[in-house]
């Protein structure tokens, strides 16, 4: 463990210009062959649920004076927990955008589907949406269990998905607009951070899922590339109780810090069984890239009070755009309801999507994704640009620290978007991975 002060740490200006951030290169990707690993490991989903052949574009009703749009998020199940309130951001942006005209000079109707943590059913409610009820695009879906199932889906029938969610990359879809960070964008500044307080080895502990796996392949890269040592590796169901072997075990192995890629309400397990076991934020750090303002407040900051996350966008990121953000939100759900990197990154894809819309003049996808490329939004996280080629996201990196009052206070931050680089194209150590 560094005796470096948590609060001091490397300035954003470092992030950019120093070895704080691995040198650049240009690699060749070829992701085809993990991708198909990755893919078949997505729970079994259904790729019969598609509803069309491969040459069969899904046409959206935009006859009338309303346009719909689907909502597929986990109302129900394990993922419940971090899904509902995303839903509900989605929720917000189209009320706004109806209040100010609409898009095109048409009122979005949103149509809510629940995905119920289950991969095949997310699979059947996207193909129901696109096909029964014929929306221009979709919003939703979290793990890349769920995202992987529906792939297929929105492939087939040529519809659009705008998926909200942190990942861990090594994907692009034709229809798919990844409006979350991608690897270079979270995981890595997250690990560049621990690294930067002398932090020499860590633990892994994950849910076990597409997303935990591959994250976990990528930061057993980065380590033996910087001179960390990964000291275990353990993995639970989502949806787990049960986490007091892996908690002794964690302790155990004495490792420097943990890296958590844990999903849903297994979270509450695990802190808890750290606490009794003794863990600390001060004598063994927890970073974790899955747990927001919303987690915080369901596992109870008693347990959380001091142990860091890596997202692009917290409750309290200053800007105008953000305090307009919350105050709306909270307006409509409750003064104590807390926004978070999900919920804002989902708020601020329908703006997006209606910047496109607007820009192509046109619902059809596939003027929508010819009109993306440089698509700006003033978004709650700051300003953020669709890059057109790879559909997702320039983002800002930010590190925070868990409070006692259940909010996340930033403690570090990229300076200033990061081009997305979902293959990780240019990192040295990364070249075997895609």
């Amino acid at each position: 463990m560094s005796s470096q002060p948590e609060g001091v740490h490397l300035s954003s200006e470092s992030y950019r210009s120093s070895g704080f951030r691995p040198q650049r290169r240009r690699v060749i990707a070829g992701a085809a062959a993990l991708a198909a690993v990755v893919a078949l490991t997505a729970c079994g989903a259904k790729t019969d649920a598609a509803g069309g052949s491969s040459d069969q574009a899904a046409k959206a009703d935009t006859s009338g004076d309303t346009v719909r749009v689907g909502l597929l998020n986990s109302l129900s199940g394990t993922m419940a927990i971090s899904e509902v309130t995303v839903r509900d951001s989605l929720r917000l942006a189209i009320e706004e955008i109806n209040a100010s005209g609409g898009v095109l000079g048409k009122q979005i109707k949103p149509v809510s589907e629940d995905g119920a943590s289950d991969w095949p059913t997310f699979a059947e409610k996207a193909a129901k949406l696109i096909k029964e009820d014929r929306v221009a695009a979709t919003f939703g879906c979290w793990t890349s269990a769920s995202r992987k199932a529906v792939k297929p889906v929105f492939e087939k029938n040529k519809s659009l998905l705008f998926y909200p969610v942190q990942y861990e990359g090594l994907e692009e879809s034709p229809y798919i607009f990844y409006t979350g960070a991608t690897t270079n964008q979270q995981i890595v500044p997250a690990l560049d951070y621990l690294k930067s307080r002398g932090e020499k080895s860590i633990y892994l502990v994950g849910s076990d899922y597409v997303f935990p796996r591959t994250a976990n392949k990528i930061i057993k890269a980065y380590a033996k590339a910087n001179g960390m040592k990964v000291l275990g590796e353990d993995y639970a169901p989502l949806g787990s109780t049960e986490f007091s072997t892996i908690a002794n075990k964690v302790k155990a192995s004495k490792a420097d810090a943990v890296f958590n890629t844990l999903n849903g309400d297994s979270n509450v397990a695990f802190f808890k069984e750290y606490k009794s076991a003794g863990l600390t934020a001060r004598s063994m750090p927890v970073v974790s890239v899955s747990i927001a303002e919303e987690e915080v407040k369901s596992i109870g900051s008693q347990y959380l009070a001091g142990q860091l996350t890596a997202w692009n966008y917290y409750q309290t990121t200053p800007g105008a755009a953000n305090t307009k953000f919350v105050k709306a939100y909270k307006a409509k759900y409750g003064q104590d309801k807390p926004t978070s990197d999900p919920m804002e990154a989902a708020y601020t894809s329908v703006y997006l999507w209606k910047a496109m819309v607007e820009k192509a003049k046109s619902f059809d996808p596939e003027k929508v994704k010819a009109a993306s490329d440089g698509i700006t939004f003033d978004a709650p996280e700051g300003t953020v640009t669709v890059d057109g080629a790879s559909q997702h996201i320039h983002k800002t990196a930010r590190i925070g620290r868990i409070g006692t009052d259940g909010l996340i206070e930033q403690v570090w931050d990229s300076g200033e978007p990061i081009e997305p680089d979902p293959f990780l194209k240019g990192y040295d150590w990364a070249s075997g991975l895609s």
